[in-house]
């Protein structure tokens, strides 16, 4: 697919997933961390104008001035921006006047790509396609949480997202050669992890396609023997957390996620409602009786942490979940693990706005791994790294245990 078709597709996309909208829905934010859908095409706009046709393309005249202000996320580099938290004010400019324009910048980028770009704007501009990608996950997340918060909860579609699942391998990797154990945990039924022996693994993006810096740069790790689970906790396993009491035993919890738990009277994942004596489960095809054999989902770390310890594990390290990630299906669910989200050796910042992108983050958070079915495909692999504050559920966030 040539660099235009792709620009095309993944402009196309965007749009696509805000088409069952309605336009109420565009302005909504309930909380800090969602932003409205109408800020989000904004901003992916925005990007593009921002980083490329301004200091790239002769000539070319921004469409408004004050969308500057409007929809930089957290560019200080780029200049002064609307707060965060004040993004569900935005009545102006309009929904219409979003799409318009993002055809204005849309045609003034499909002019500058079919002129030809030399290999360093390329590279930019593929930054920006993957950029405007992981913006179509948080469309989903932010989305799902403006309609599920909505008393009446109102359905997205009329089915719930499904998304792509990244496969086993025909055969392991070299120097990777697990053994499938079974082992009782307490609490349930024995699960199937893998065992990956100890040794030195190659850890970080060594390919030549894109990927983000944070991935980088490529080193080794020395791992003892660990094993992980082949599957992801499912809402069945995690509701006998739930039934045994664990929300409300504060020995299975972080001191700081107890106090979470008190705080905010968690008893429960996200979306998960007790109704008439049974579980429901809101999803993007609405209100749903929970089905318990499905991956649980919008986790916090804080619980991730405690239904492990419950079951007398743990959550993987980053470096463990990479190690096995080949010997196991991964991508329903964004999964949690053991590692603070910290710089790999060798990490340098690229200059100006667009070392913004990842390094400035690196602190107090928690890295994630996988992907997610509301992660667009091809955008997914086993070196990305997400990270969210301990707190965070609203994402599609799942578990798997190891020990």
């Amino acid at each position: 697919m040539s660099l235009l078709e792709q620009y095309r597709a993944v402009r196309k996309a965007s749009e696509d997933i805000c088409r069952p909208l309605q336009k109420e829905d565009y302005v909504v934010q309930p909380v800090v961390d969602v932003s409205p859908p109408k800020w989000h095409l904004g901003h992916i706009t925005w990007f593009w104008e921002a980083f490329v046709l301004i200091p790239h393309s002769r000539g070319y005249r921004p469409c408004n001035p004050d969308y500057n202000f409007v929809f930089n996320s957290y560019y200080e580099t780029i200049g002064a921006r609307v707060m965060r938290t004040d993004r569900g004010n935005l009545s102006r400019p309009s929904v219409d006047e979003i799409y318009v324009y993002r055809k204005y910048v849309d045609e003034a980028m499909e002019k500058l790509i079919s002129g030809g770009v030399g290999p360093q704007l390329e590279s930019l501009i593929i930054l920006g396609l993957n950029h405007e990608q992981q913006h179509q996950e948080l469309l989903y997340t932010d989305i799902k949480y403006i309609l599920g918060h909505n008393p009446l909860f109102p359905a997205y579609s009329d089915k719930d997202l499904v998304g792509a699942t990244q496969s086993l391998p025909a055969q392991p990797e070299a120097g990777v050669s697990p053994v499938v154990a079974a082992r009782q945990i307490s609490g349930g039924q024995p699960a199937t992890f893998l065992f990956i022996p100890a040794g030195i693994y190659e850890i970080g993006y060594g390919g030549k396609g894109f990927c983000f810096d944070n991935e980088q740069a490529r080193h080794k790790v020395y791992l003892n023997d660990f094993r992980i689970a082949r599957d992801l906790v499912t809402n069945g396993e995690y509701l006998e957390f739930i039934e045994a009491g664990g929300y409300g035993n504060f020995g299975w919890w972080h001191a700081e996620g107890w106090d979470w738990v008190k705080k905010n009277a968690v008893g429960a994942p996200l979306y998960w409602h007790r109704i008439d004596g049974q579980w429901q489960q809101y999803t993007l095809a609405g209100l749903q009786p929970l089905d318990r054999q499905q991956p649980v989902c919008h986790i916090s770390y804080y619980e991730a942490v405690a239904y492990a310890a419950w079951k007398g594990c743990r959550l993987p390290t980053e470096f463990e979940w990479e190690a096995a990630s080949d010997e196991f299906a991964w991508g329903k669910r964004w999964e949690w693990t053991e590692s603070a989200y910290l710089p790999y050796p060798g990490f340098e910042k690229a200059p100006g706005a667009i070392g913004e992108y990842n390094g400035k983050f690196m602190v107090s958070q928690m890295v994630l791994r996988g992907a997610s079915v509301a992660t667009p495909e091809n955008h997914s692999r086993k070196t990305y790294r997400n990270f969210f504050h301990p707190s965070l559920r609203w994402q599609f966030t799942g578990i798997r245990l190891a020990t």
